[in-house]
Formats: structure tokens, C-alpha cells, sequence
């Protein structure tokens, strides 16, 4: 009899070990869904203010057009890649797409950036500067929010990756998860300026 409540008793400690992993690695990818969802609503902003950037500039930069059709193609980029990631910010690929997506968006900012430079009125013109204030603003939410992301990932990856997780994550489908990587502007690591 004690053999049994031995055996039992065993049984239930295995039970109730196996099913702390599995709630502590939902906890945890639930977590670093969550940071890319406020990812998600940053650069959605950063998308939605880009139009209303390059409808502001269209009129002064009419000798720009490749410029702005830059911007525009890699704000569209973007936004079909955030959708993506949106979907599943587990999935590599995804994550992958949106960093190099939102680089290319970046690039084509600083070459908007350069152009606007030389034009002395839409540089000083209230709605531009706010626009750009606006932009700025959103920038920092993004770095922030991706900071975010980026910990609770590393989280859920130490947690997956740990003895005795490391066990049973993979069979209960607890893959790796990704970071957000943007490949930084060239010239350097600092975020684009938009300030005028």
C-alpha cells in the first residue's frame, strides 16, 4: 500500500512540475506577445504619420519625386511586414522582414531628410515641424517598445532554455523566439534625425 501512495505521489510531483514549465513558458511567451503588440501600435503610428510627411513635402519637393516614391515604396514595405510579424512575433522570418522592412524605411527618411534640408520654407513651415516633432516623438516610442520586446524575449528564451524546460519545450511547441534587430542608419548607430 505505501508502494502505491509512493508511486501515486510521484506521479502527481511529475504532473505538477510538468505543468509549472508549461504555464511558466505561456507566461512568458504570452509576455513578449504583449511587447510586440506595443511595437505593433508604435510603428503602425510611425506609418500613418509618413503620408501625411510626404503629402507635406510633395509641394516643395517636386524635383524629388524618386525620393519620395522611396519613402512611400518602403512605408508600404513596412506596413505589409508589420502585419506579418503582427500575426505570429514568434516566427523568425517574420520578425526578420519587419527589422530589415523598417531599416529600409529608415534609410529612405534620412534621404527625405537630406532633401527637405534644401528647401529653406518647408523647413520652417508649422505643419512640417510638427509633423516631424510628431515623428521624433514616435521614434523613441518605437526604441523604447522594441527595448521592451527584446527582454521579454531574452526571457522566454533563458526560461525555455533552461534544465529541465530545455526538456520538454520543444514537444510542447515552445520554439526560439526572435528579437527585433534594426540594422542601424548608415554612418553610424545613432536613430535618424528628423529634426529641422
Amino acid at each position: 500500500m505505501v508502494t502505491i501512495i509512493v508511486i501515486v505521489g510521484l506521479i502527481v510531483l511529475a504532473i505538477a512540475l510538468l505543468a509549472g514549465m508549461f504555464n511558466g513558458l505561456v507566461r512568458a511567451k504570452n509576455r513578449f506577445k504583449n511587447a510586440f503588440a506595443q511595437i505593433d501600435v508604435q510603428l503602425k503610428r510611425r506609418y500613418d504619420l509618413i503620408p501625411n510627411l510626404v503629402s507635406t513635402a510633395k509641394g516643395y519637393l517636386k524635383h524629388e519625386k524618386e525620393t519620395l516614391l522611396a519613402v512611400v515604396e518602403a512605408r508600404n514595405a513596412a506596413v505589409t511586414a508589420i502585419k506579418a510579424a503582427a500575426a505570429d512575433p514568434g516566427n523568425a522570418a517574420a520578425i526578420a522582414a519587419l527589422g530589415k522592412a523598417d531599416s529600409a524605411l529608415t534609410k529612405a527618411l534620412g534621404g527625405l531628410n537630406i532633401a527637405i534640408e534644401a528647401y529653406p520654407d518647408l523647413k520652417g513651415s508649422e505643419p512640417m515641424n510638427r509633423l516631424m516633432e510628431e515623428l521624433t516623438s514616435t521614434e523613441n516610442k518605437v526604441a523604447f517598445s522594441r527595448q521592451a520586446f527584446n527582454d521579454a524575449v531574452m526571457t522566454y528564451n533563458i526560461r525555455r532554455e533552461k534544465f529541465p524546460n530545455n526538456l520538454f519545450a520543444e514537444s510542447f511547441g515552445f520554439g526560439p523566439a526572435h528579437q527585433l534587430e534594426l540594422e542601424l542608419p548608415l554612418g553610424g548607430g545613432d536613430a535618424p534625425k528628423v529634426t529641422f
